[in-house]
Formats: structure tokens, sequence, C-alpha cells
């Protein structure tokens, strides 16, 4: 079984803020995979695994708002393989409806964006949302879209910050995407700190030498059981993510650096991360109403020793 964590969905560039849009109207990035994050493009890129977390994005201080109408109505279409993650703004005025929003669509979870959205994590609005996600057993997504617009206030989304957020409620399971970064270190000493923070691994998957290091680093610390699969799609794809982690080992081959072992990158493109995160889904081994299906289309690795 394998599920992509970390995707993304919009149908208007100009939903990611007028600062993304401005960047992105020239065409995307050379390093993207994809050329646009629209549901034909989601459709096929995930084909080859079994389910995958579509995360929304409402940031207004970023002037970005991916209205999670769209991201329900998308899930609805086949909601067997497709899981929404609400995006919430803690100051926005319309959290609250937004909130009950989110549970009235469905969502598996929420999804903020300190940086891109203003705020410290401990703010006492965004502590009210982790409360209400803790009633309703909701995970907390923490992300930091990219491109990054020269607003964002980068401090917000250091780790550290959601120290205090895990002492106060225990039970919370919140994930990083792109494993914190570019504080990867933070947040594997935050994971080995607090039992349900986790982080997935897109964006720094298919950096052959971060990738090796972060890693490397997580096994070091004993926490990469807290590593989960992602793609960061459109920047990358599942197909792509996971060949590079099978590869991970290339960097350093011939050399005394210690290799990765195999089974724990198997471990993180394979993990029950529905389960992990708290998430009752057909797909989890642990769901109430099915059991897990094999991964649809098989994709072949490469050795990892």
């Amino acid at each position: 079984m394998i599920i992509d964590c970390h995707t993304r969905l919009w149908s208007d560039a100009r939903q990611l803020g007028e600062a993304t849009a401005t960047k992105l109207a020239g065409g995307a990035p050379a390093t993207w995979a994809e050329e646009c994050g629209d549901a034909a493009a989601h459709g096929r890129a995930m084909s080859c695994i079994d389910a995958s977390l579509i995360i929304g994005h409402h940031a207004e201080l970023a002037g970005a708002h991916v209205p999670n109408e769209l991201i329900a109505d998308f899930v609805s279409r086949d909601p067997q393989h497709r899981l929404g993650i609400a995006g919430i703004d803690p100051l926005a005025n319309t959290v609250n409806q937004d909130f009950s929003m989110a549970l009235n669509l469905g969502f598996v979870g929420i999804a903020v964006s300190p940086s891109l959205a203003g705020f410290h994590p401990t703010h006492s609005s965004a502590m009210n949302i982790y409360e209400r996600c803790c009633e309703h057993g909701l995970p907390v997504i923490v992300t930091m879209p990219q491109p990054i617009p020269a607003n964002a206030i980068l401090d917000f989304a250091r780790p550290l910050h959601w120290d205090e957020i895990a002492r106060t409620y225990p039970d919370l399971r919140i994930m990083f995407t792109q494993i914190g970064y570019p504080w990867i270190d933070e947040l594997l000493v935050l994971a080995g700190k607090h039992e349900n923070v986790f982080a997935e691994v897109s964006g720094v998957a298919t950096r052959p030498w971060q990738v090796y290091n972060a890693l490397s680093t997580a096994w070091s610390l004993d926490v990469i059981d807290r590593l989960l699969f992602g793609s960061g799609f459109p920047l990358s794809t599942p197909q792509l993510a996971i060949e590079s982690l099978y590869n991970v080992n290339a960097s350093v081959k011939g050399t005394p650096m210690p290799s990765i072992p195999r089974a724990r990158v198997k471990d993180i493109v394979e993990r029950d991360s529905l389960t992990s995160l708290g998430i009752d889904h057909p797909m989890a081994s642990h769901s109430t109403s099915n059991t897990a299906t094999k991964t649809r289309n098989e994709i072949p690795s490469n050795d990892a020793s």
C-alpha cells in the first residue's frame, strides 16, 4: 500500500496568491514535474499509488485561497483513493465557518501555513483550532507551499515553535510537509520528543544528497519510523519520488559513508500513513469499514543497498 501524503490541487493559479500567480505566469519552474496542479494532471500522476491526500491552502496574508469546495468535489469523484485536507487560516474572519464546513464536507484533516498566513503557531486563534481538531480526531498538516512569496514570515515555519503545541495537545497528530525543510534537524528532534509528530518526505525526496542526509539523521536518531511518503505534486510525482528514495544510497556508493537500509526506505514508501495520522478510511489497516488494497500499479524500484 502506498499513500501520497502531500499533493495539491488548484483550478487557477490566482488561488495561490498574486505573488505566486505572477511567478507562474510564464510557466511552471523547470524543476516541477507537472506544469500545473489541475484535476487531470493529478489523476494521471496518482494512478500508480493507492491513495493521496489533497491538501488545501488558505493564507489571507498571501492572498491565497484554494476553495475547500473545489477539493471536496474532486475527492467525491473517487473517494476510495482521494482524501481531502481542508486549508484553514486561523486569522481569517471566517475561520469558524471554514472549520465547520470542513467537517460537513467530510475532510479528514486540516492544513495550516503559519509562514504564509502570518501567524505564530501558538497564536490563540490557532490554538483554538488545534483544540477542535483534538475533539474531532483530525490531524493538523503544517505546510509552506512553494514558491514562497516575499511577504511570508519564515520564522513562523520553524518546527520548534510546535513543541508547546505538542505538549499542550499530546494526542494531536501533527504532520509537517517536506520534513520541515529547511529546518530538517529541528523537525527530527521534535519528532523524537513527541510520538505524534510526523513528517512527509516530498521536496527533499528528489534531491539526492539532501535526502541521504535527512534519512541518515532520522535513522541515527531512531525516528525514521515517523517519516511518511509524499511527492509534493505537482512539484514531483509519486513515481519520481519513489524512484529517487530507492536510489538514496547512490550518493555514497563506494565511500565509507553508511548506507540507509533498503528495508527502512521501503517502510517509508509503504507505511500505513493513514493509521499513523489517525485517519479512519478503507485504505487504513485499522479501518472499521474495509481492508487495505494492493497498489494499483507496481512501480519498479532501484536497489537502495
